[in-house]
């Protein structure tokens, strides 16, 4: 986990593809491909996990959501190696995923019994899910010593284009991240407004929190799809949505600045 010290390293659940991710930045950090190259690969898996959904691969779909997951892990180890950090990316990258999550869903409702509205409120709560996750990373991140600040805890403002992008894409860019995430963003900064305050988290409680990042959401998803359980998916994710309350009382409690 190069995004932060050793000292606050944790077991992250959701991060199962990182060393896929390592190895095939490392095959790639010589050759002409960029993050963002491996941004557009990514996306180019979750696509065809939606096709196979489509047409009841149901397997296959897991396989191509679970690579999807390890590709994910390469373009930011890809910008380490090449010393090319990237706003661009950066939100090109979470632009993508939330796209991405909502195809999936809908994919999933295509070709099953799911109620519309049941996979509206599930992807709500995948969004949700995550956004607490990043929320708590991203401090932990800032406030490790030189870790990772790419990400802002709070991205209310158009951040300055790194060398090797430009402002323009960067501007818009950052106006479809904040389209897309900025009303759950606002929802889980008002659910606990003073995490920020927090020196630190311990290590078991982002082990904990990372029941909620992405990649194991995405694990979940593919587990279930692969038992042929596609029907309970959005059910899931809705009562997973619980937890939300549970992680932040946990913090306000036990975990105080």
């Amino acid at each position: 986990m190069s995004k932060l010290t050793a000292q606050d390293q944790f077991l992250d659940l959701s991060d199962y593809g990182r060393p896929f991710g390592k190895f095939l930045a490392n095959q790639l950090k010589n050759t002409r491909f960029t993050p963002v190259h491996v941004t557009i690969l990514f996306g180019i898996s979750g696509l065809l996990a939606i096709v196979c959904i489509t047409n009841n691969y149901f397997f296959l779909a897991g396989f191509f959501i679970i690579l999807k997951s390890g590709i994910d892990a390469a373009d930011g180890e890809l910008a380490r190696l090449k010393n090319t950090p990237s706003y661009f990316g950066r939100y090109l990258d979470s632009v993508f995923d939330i796209i991405l999550n909502f195809l999936f869903l809908m994919a999933i409702c295509y070709v099953s019994n799911t109620s519309f509205w049941v996979v509206i409120l599930a992807f709500i709560g995948i969004q949700l899910q995550g956004t607490l996750y990043n929320y708590y990373y991203v401090i932990l991140r800032n406030k490790s010593v030189g870790g990772d600040t790419t990400s802002k805890i709070f991205e209310y403002k158009t951040p300055k284009a790194l060398p090797g992008e430009t402002q323009k894409s960067v501007t818009i860019l950052f106006g479809i991240y904040t389209v897309v995430y900025g009303v759950f963003d606002k929802i889980i900064h008002y659910l606990d407004q003073d995490a920020y305050k927090v020196k630190t988290f311990p290590n078991w409680f982002m082990t904990l929190l990372s029941l909620y990042g992405l990649g194991f959401q995405l694990l979940i998803i593919a587990v279930m799809l692969t038992f042929d359980c596609i029907e309970y998916i959005g059910l899931f994710f809705i009562a997973y949505s619980v937890l939300i309350l549970v992680m932040i009382a946990i913090r306000k409690i036990w975990i105080k600045s």
